[in-house]
């Protein structure tokens, strides 16, 4: 091939990637195996890298990556139509169009007085503020929005506004859409054809509540399992994710050089981030990638060249570096590599902020991330100042008037293909308010079908599987009945956290999946989350679901893989001891070290985050009333799964490749393996372990943290079930909730302390999360309050409740928390969420880059606590600091 023939030697150029085909009928991967072996090394290597020694500070040579032209023509009639409103436009009208703001932070005037070209709305942003409101409002804003940028009155050329929502996993942010299985769960399917009716399906959604831009697909490359946002990669082989790039972006936008495209059912994507974002050191989010640029090329650049290939339009820059060099600002890969080899003839737009990171930028400043080739800035609260300074930079030639004018001419391209210069307002196309299109039963179908495709069968002892629907069915664990923790994040909100089976209307629990089936055949289905049933009603078999909890980035980044929430084994230990089949369903965003849990099923499945139609797990693990089978399993490993919990890299195709279970690995009902007992030595030393996201899990410090009492000055770690200080002051005891010892109850006998602190007295540095608006979240109930809290009480110093941090022996922030616990006795379970920018307004020395004790409670006698955990989180908006 012509390409080949510039590539420096060693680039291995896979023939669906680099020979610009499209991919449309991909094989599987030449990694994957059939082999039914539990721990199984592949015997190709897929991405079969050069591995030149790394320099200190490399660079990047633009000839060495392969040069392919753009599919997509440019047309005479859109060439001239943008050449005549550059000549319309002031340099304010042409800034304006290269600035993205949030909604939540923009109104429709700003919009129109700024001339901005695009707004979002971020994770947590959304029509009134209000995460779970309906797709009617959703459309009301879309016209406001349209309306304020299409007002010519002044003379100004008619150009309107791009709305962007991050639709990663079907319309997800509005309430009654429909959910699909996250990316991870789509690559195990291995069925890429699929995506283009799940692209569609969204496509129609969101058009449906007048929105035209999604930033979707994800088509990062995973190498490192411990980053946050493992979930949204398709999986750690660079030729799947290559292969299914042009099927879910052309089932959003259309086929390039069809009328449908960008068009009728079909609206403009993003492939996101350019690039290196799954390679970082230790898998840290907005990390440094020290990948070589052979593996940059060959590992993170082939999905690339197959989306653009297949009619990529918008790329999104990464927040992460390349050996300190941030993407935002970083002209060899967005200019030199991007544009000119990769063909990419759309427009490039930036993450949240992601531009201020750029060495001598800020959120509201940087000349240097449009001069390094970034089209738009994302800028969802510092659009303003933005503005200004950038028109300000325009003005003085820091930025040239022919940069501005390309990258305005590539933002006006999109817009135009898109028809949007068509003068139809959204409510008044032809899918918009036709709301029963949201979540309709054929929609539904292809969330189902592709949520029992992507589920993975990692163990079926002595065939339990498929279970009989006669038989009596007992259904475990805390994401049984359970759709948020099913869907997991970016879901209604940024991390996913807090939604109700209610915030669901056209969603179906596992739980309700399974009932339905058993029912109908004459079985009989009991839910229980603690596993426990009486005496008289054993079952024939529990099926326990269980997993991690929703989060995305920040949250979701770990320091290792084990999985650390200990009461899905507590419960499949009770069943096991009783003699009860066991089924795992296992809910994670990745894979994790489960080997104690593995051993205790006697069939296990990863089931990763199937998204609202939980339904689709009772299609495969039930049989018909017939004992027929419904459904086989279909799903193959997209991500090794590890053998022990060190987080240490583990991708096909290493030289010293030992898995748990392979890439491609997936058991079906043809197959009679077994799987003998795992190892349960994790690897890793709990108390070194910083966890820095979870504190309190059912009652207990997660390790390596540690409760504390004190009293008097003396320190008491909480061990046993029931714990008293040095002098009595204060007490914890383990005590049940939903389930045995899963809370602990805080009583203050005396005037005392409780506070978390790490066993090794690590520290923490939440400045990022800080800046991110997380939050500390408490699960609570109050029992009693310090006789001094009554409202009728004048001594409401001595009564003061206080919630507090510590970073250090001399570094304390504390909020006053007495008048809020007063009005919580009696209320039940509650969630209380303190904004981490709280702990240091408070105190403008307090250092949140040196937390010793993310948590400090002091009280007085008589407050009583029942504690179930405490966490980092989001801030949906009901954070709050204390105070009267």
């Amino acid at each position: 091939m012509a390409i080949a023939n510039e590539l420096s030697t060693g680039l291995l150029v896979l023939s669906c990637t680099f020979a610009l085909s499209g991919c449309e009928q991909p094989g599987p991967s030449p990694t994957e195996t059939n082999s039914q072996a539990v721990t199984t090394t592949a015997t190709a290597d897929p991405v079969a890298v050069e591995k030149p020694v790394a320099v200190e500070k490399p660079v990047i040579d633009a000839k060495n990556w392969p040069l392919q032209p753009s599919p997509i023509a440019r047309t005479p009639a859109i060439e001239s139509k943008i050449s005549a409103l550059l000549a319309q436009m002031s340099d304010e009208q042409k800034v304006g169009q290269l600035i993205q703001a949030d909604i939540g932070s923009v109104t429709p005037k700003q919009v129109r007085d700024y001339y901005l070209g695009s707004v979002l709305n971020g994770g947590n942003s959304a029509p009134g503020a209000d995460n779970r409101v309906g797709a009617k409002a959703w459309l009301e804003l879309a016209d406001a929005f349209w309306q304020a940028s299409t007002d010519t009155s002044d003379g100004r050329p008619y150009i309107p506004v791009m709305w962007g929502t991050d639709a990663v996993h079907g319309h997800s942010n509005v309430k009654g859409a429909t959910i699909f299985p996250h990316n991870i769960g789509l690559g195990a399917m291995r069925e890429p054809e699929l995506l283009r009716k799940i692209g569609r399906v969204t496509a129609i959604e969101m058009q449906v509540t007048g929105l035209d831009w999604t930033f979707a697909p994800t088509i990062a490359v995973v190498r490192d399992d411990r980053w946050g946002r493992t979930y949204e990669s398709y999986g750690e082989d660079p030729a799947l994710v290559a292969s299914y790039a042009p099927h879910i972006l052309q089932g959003i936008q259309g086929v390039p050089g069809t009328a449908e495209f960008l068009r009728g059912e079909h609206m403009l994507a993003t492939v996101k981030h350019f690039l290196g974002d799954g390679g970082t050191v230790d898998g840290k989010d907005q990390g440094d990638n020290q990948h070589t640029e052979a593996e940059l090329r060959d590992l993170h650049g082939q999905p690339y060249y197959s989306a653009i290939q297949a009619g990529a339009r918008v790329v999104m820059a990464s927040y992460n570096s390349w050996f300190g060099e941030k993407m935002h600002g970083f002209q060899p890969m967005l200019s030199d590599v991007l544009v000119g080899r990769m063909g990419f003839d759309g427009f490039v737009v930036g993450d949240w902020n992601g531009h201020g990171q750029v060495k001598g930028c800020t959120p509201t400043d940087c000349a240097a991330s449009l001069n390094g080739g970034l089209d738009m800035f994302m800028a969802p609260d510092s659009w303003e100042k933005l503005y200004h300074n950038t028109l300000a930079q325009v003005k003085d030639g820091r930025i040239s008037k022919a940069r501005l004018d390309e990258a305005v001419s590539r933002v006006l391209r999109i817009k135009a293909e898109m028809g949007l210069f068509d003068e139809v307002l959204p409510s008044k196309r032809p899918l918009a308010g036709k709301f029963e299109l949201m979540a309709s039963f054929e929609h539904r179908a292809v969330a189902r079908e592709a949520a029992r495709k992507s589920l993975v069968l990692l163990k079926n002892n002595q065939q339990l599987l498929p279970l009989k629907a006669n038989s009596k069915v007992l259904v475990a664990g805390d994401g049984a009945d359970n759709i948020g923790k099913q869907s997991g994040g970016w879901t209604l909100s940024w991390q996913g956290a807090g939604n109700k089976n209610s915030d669901f209307p056209n969603g179906e629990s596992i739980y309700a999946g399974i009932k339905a089936a058993v029912t109908a055949a004459g079985g009989t289905v009991e839910l229980s989350e603690n596993g426990r049933f009486a005496a008289d009603a054993k079952p024939d078999v529990a099926i326990v679901v269980f997993g991690e909890d929703p989060y995305a980035e920040f949250v979701g980044d770990r320091a290792h893989l084990a999985f650390d929430d200990g009461r899905g084994l507590q419960i499949l230990t009770e069943l096991k001891a009783q003699g009860i089949p066991t089924v795992t369903v296992f809910l994670s965003g990745r894979p994790l070290w489960v080997n104690p849990e593995l051993n205790q099923s006697d069939a296990f499945v990863a089931t990763f985050l199937p998204g609202s139609e939980g339904g689709a797990i009772a299609d495969v693990l039930i049989r018909a009333a017939d004992g027929s089978i419904r459904h086989d399993f279909q799903g193959k490993l997209p991500f090794s799964w590890p053998a022990d919990a060190t987080g240490a890299l583990l991708n096909v195709g290493d030289a010293n490749y030992q898995p748990q279970f392979a890439f491609g690995y997936g058991l079906t009902y043809q197959d009679d393996v077994t799987v003998a007992k795992l190892q349960e030595n994790s690897g890793i030393s709990a108390d070194l372990v910083v966890n820095f996201s979870r504190y309190v899990h059912a009652g207990k410090a997660v390790s390596p943290w540690q409760l504390q009492l004190i009293d008097d000055g003396q320190v008491t770690v909480v061990t046993d079930p029931l714990q008293q200080s040095a002098q009595g002051a204060v007490t914890a005891k383990a005590t049940d909730r939903l389930q045995q010892e899963d809370s602990v109850v805080l009583n203050f006998v005396k005037t005392a302390s409780v506070a978390l602190t790490h066993s090794q007295q690590a520290s923490l540095d939440l400045a990022r999360q800080a800046n991110g608006d997380m939050v500390l979240e408490l699960e609570y109930q109050v029992l009693a309050l310090p006789a001094a809290t009554d409202k009728a009480s004048t001594d409401k110093e001595a009564a003061k409740i206080l919630l507090g941090m510590l970073c250090g022996d001399k570094c304390k922030t504390s909020l006053d928390f007495s008048n809020y616990f007063s009005t919580q006795l009696g209320k039940g379970w509650q969630s209380l969420k303190i904004p981490l920018r709280c702990f240091s307004q408070n105190n403008p020395d307090f250092k949140l880059t040196a937390i010793t004790h993310p948590l400090l409670i002091e009280s007085p006698a008589g407050f009583q606590l029942q504690l179930a955990r405490v966490r980092l989180t989001e801030n949906e908006g009901q954070g709050v600091c204390g105070g009267e």
